[in-house]
């Protein structure tokens, strides 16, 4: 399955994708909003090879799951260049409840940061959830990541509300902020609302 909007393109990882995950995942910011934290904060050892093409692994059979489901909890897609292929990111679906709430997350690789590609793809992601019936699409965003941030109000999420000392990072608590889209009153609902979306004021 691909999700696209002529700019950025979404599909399923590939094994063949590993080593652009495991350079992404030395980066600092992705290793501290996006990786793997112990219960007191502190990140995982940075992924080899083998490590990314167990994650790959896991995203397929979340796939292979979902086909049978039809609940896309886990579901990951690779964010890429609609015209060149490159690889850009990951977004994915955290969880999808029982009452029909989705929550997604995304990452984008460094070199192609600040192009609107988060904006697009968190647009593309929220709309297929919607096609699939979600009745809420939430994201939790660490205070402080005013990046996420920004991607967030720009896809047309309202901002809900801050949970306070509800995560921790290297052993200091840290509030989180959540943000939300219901699809009755979702501005992006439209096919040409993305490239709208990504412009600059």
């Amino acid at each position: 399955m691909t999700l696209s909007d002529e700019v950025i393109a979404l599909r399923p990882w590939s094994r063949d994708d590993a080593g652009f995950m495991v350079d992404a995942f030395t980066d600092p910011a992705i290793r501290r909003y996006n990786g793997v934290l112990d219960r007191r904060g502190y990140p995982a050892p940075p992924l080899s090879i083998a490590g990314a093409e167990a994650v790959i692994d896991e995203f397929t059979a979340n796939w292979q799951a979902f086909a049978t489901t039809a609940t896309p909890s886990g579901v990951a897609f690779a964010i890429t260049d609609a015209r060149s292929g490159d690889l850009i990111g990951c977004c994915g679906v955290d969880d999808w409840s029982k009452a029909d709430v989705a929550q997604f997350g995304y990452w984008i690789a460094a070199s192609a940061r600040g192009r609107g590609y988060a904006t697009r793809a968190a647009i593309l992601l929220t709309r297929w959830l919607f096609e699939l019936g979600a009745a809420r699409v939430f994201l939790t965003i660490v205070a402080g990541n005013e990046a996420s941030v920004a991607v967030a109000r720009r896809a047309g999420f309202e901002y809900e509300g801050t949970m306070r000392s509800h995560g921790v990072w290297q052993g200091e608590r840290c509030d989180v902020m959540r943000f939300a889209a219901l699809p009755h009153e979702w501005p992006m609902r439209g096919p040409g609302e993305s490239d709208r979306a990504t412009e600059s004021p």
